[in-house]
């Protein structure tokens, strides 16, 4: 039997929403432990209309996947409107967050509540990041390669290459 049923042969399924413009090795690692507790999980590219992405919903998608081909068990896929019923039409219970430092808590835990006020169903499972990755986001990567930076030690070769691809245009 499965935890998230009770039931045998029904996978235990989790989302893991963001924006990951671009995906970076944090966010592989919040995966990579997920993976470890859910039989699939599902990277969910999110449109954010308080953020204007470098990459667009596809782009990013195409960098997960190139990521996680050594991941079975992970799908990349992309969402609008209200998680809670992305998560219902996909079968999922559980939701990833993962948390770099205390400060991502509190935000992150007032959207957990407010998620499971709209859906009970819906749990909210928060992983921390390793240590080395605790300083770790998008927007710094994004900042350090316009501005020369190497960032190979922050994303895989092929998102840096994207990057440098697409900061190099603009």
């Amino acid at each position: 039997m499965t935890a998230q049923t009770g039931y045998p042969n029904h996978p235990k399924i989790a989302i893991y929403p963001g924006s990951f413009d671009p995906i970076t090795f944090g966010h592989l690692d919040i995966i990579r432990r997920a993976i470890m507790l859910f039989d699939q999980v599902i990277v969910a590219v999110a449109r954010n209309r308080e953020k204007r992405p470098l990459f667009s919903e596809q782009e990013r998608m195409e960098m997960i996947k190139n990521c996680v081909t050594d991941l079975p068990g992970v799908e990349v896929d992309c969402f609008h409107g209200l998680l809670v019923d992305y998560a219902r039409k996909k079968g999922a219970t559980a939701m990833i967050r993962g948390l770099r430092a205390v400060s991502d808590f509190e935000y992150e835990f007032q959207m957990a509540l407010v998620n499971r006020k709209i859906s009970e169903d819906l749990i909210t499972v928060f992983l921390m990041t390793h240590d080395k990755y605790s300083y770790l986001n998008s927007s710094i990567v994004k900042e350090l390669v316009s501005l020369g930076a190497d960032v190979g030690c922050f994303v895989p070769a092929y998102v840096k290459e994207r990057l440098y691809d697409k900061l190099r245009k603009k």
